[in-house]
């Protein structure tokens, strides 16, 4: 047995159809009828978005229960991964379009206060470093929501509080930081990204990203004006930081009251899952998503997983829903072959209802030319 092949598998999930860990174990079940004494290790991934507390659970950290309000302010269950001091929050599991009641698009008064309710809960357990999953939000409040969870404050020039809600930014006038959580001076904030958009302007939160929360281009202006008063009164410096406008600006929030700092979320979850240490020994990896595209080449977890396992020289190969790369980018970005969905069964809809058994049999092929010996 000591010279049976040794696999990893490390695949993001494939939206709407499979969570990373059933990804990874339909591809071991196929790997293994066809090597039956193959050490197979399944270590689902994810890039910061949806599946990024899951991905933690997983590799067996502690899942937190805890209730919280949605986007909308609908209170519901929630939870958070924690190892340690450590604690990993998604936002898109509590304030995410998901999240939203009957999936009711509200783009101006979407809030991420329930992430702050998860990270306030995190920090009162202990946690002095914790990861901001960022991605899939319904919101663009500029994390101002998440911030008064933790104590800050935000006033018009009358006095009032703000209610929630991105258009509200537009009457902030004066701020009170007294009353952020005390554990915040002494935590470390990390922000697991995978964009790089400042927060205004037409690669800002609002233009990219607004639309698919339902803004229509009134709401959209409403929103860039509100978030421009917003980066005004919380620090305009912070404004043009690569990666500030993720989330709905909920990472601009983030690095002028918490001093977080912004990173790329697979290489945050690799670092975390202790990736090296895993790959020790180890003959394959074996990575993918649900669409492997251009989008894909600009750091999703795919890519991370290959430059970690290049890193190592192992070789290491995609097993993906649909492929609308070329032969010549798969090979320039570190993978020795790609495996589609979609090269089995060409129709996508049948692809995404039948994706267990096309990916066992996507492990079966990968073990034949890769595993067999």
């Amino acid at each position: 047995m000591n010279d049976a092949p040794r696999v990893v598998l490390a695949p993001d999930k494939f939206k709407g159809s499979l969570t990373a860990p059933e990804v990874a174990a339909a591809l071991a079940g196929g790997i293994a009828r066809v090597v039956p004494g193959a050490v197979i290790r399944q270590v689902p991934v994810a890039d910061g978005g949806d599946g990024t507390v899951d991905a933690f659970v997983a590799a067996g950290w502690e899942r937190v229960e805890v209730r919280a309000p949605g986007p909308t302010g609908v209170v519901g269950p929630a939870s958070y991964a924690r190892q340690g001091d450590t604690a990993v929050v998604e936002l898109a599991a509590v304030v995410g379009l998901v999240k939203l009641p009957g999936g009711q698009l509200d783009p101006l008064h979407s809030g991420t206060h329930g992430l702050g309710v998860v990270i306030g809960h995190a920090l009162d357990a202990g946690a002095r470093h914790i990861v901001i999953g960022l991605g899939g939000s319904a919101s663009t409040d500029g994390g101002v929501g998440m911030l008064t969870a933790l104590g800050a404050r935000v006033f018009d020039a009358q006095g009032h509080e703000l209610p929630s809600g991105g258009a509200a930014l537009a009457d902030a006038a004066t701020l009170d930081r007294t009353g952020l959580h005390p554990a915040v001076a002494t935590t470390r904030f990390t922000l697991a990204c995978d964009v790089d958009n400042p927060l205004l302007g037409p690669t800002g939160a609002v233009a990219v990203y607004a639309p698919q929360k339902g803004a229509n281009l009134a709401q959209r202006a409403t929103l860039e004006a509100a978030l421009a008063n917003w980066s005004r009164v919380a620090g305009p410096e912070y404004a043009d930081v690569p990666g500030a406008g993720a989330a709905g600006g909920t990472a601009f929030g983030a690095l002028a009251f918490l001093n977080a700092e912004v990173r790329s979320g697979i290489q945050v979850v690799l670092d975390l899952l202790d990736f090296p240490t895993l790959l020790a020994g180890t003959d394959l990896v074996v990575t993918g998503e649900g669409s492997f595209d251009a989008q894909s080449l600009h750091g999703k977890a795919p890519i991370g997983v290959a430059s970690r396992a290049r890193r190592a020289d192992l070789p290491v190969i995609a097993a993906v829903g649909r492929n609308m790369l070329s032969d010549n980018e798969i090979q320039a970005a570190g993978f020795t072959a790609c495996y589609a969905l979609t090269d089995l069964e060409p129709d996508p809809a049948r692809c995404m209802t039948a994706a267990q058994s096309l990916l066992h049999r996507l492990g079966e092929q990968i073990a034949e030319r890769h595993l067999k010996r």
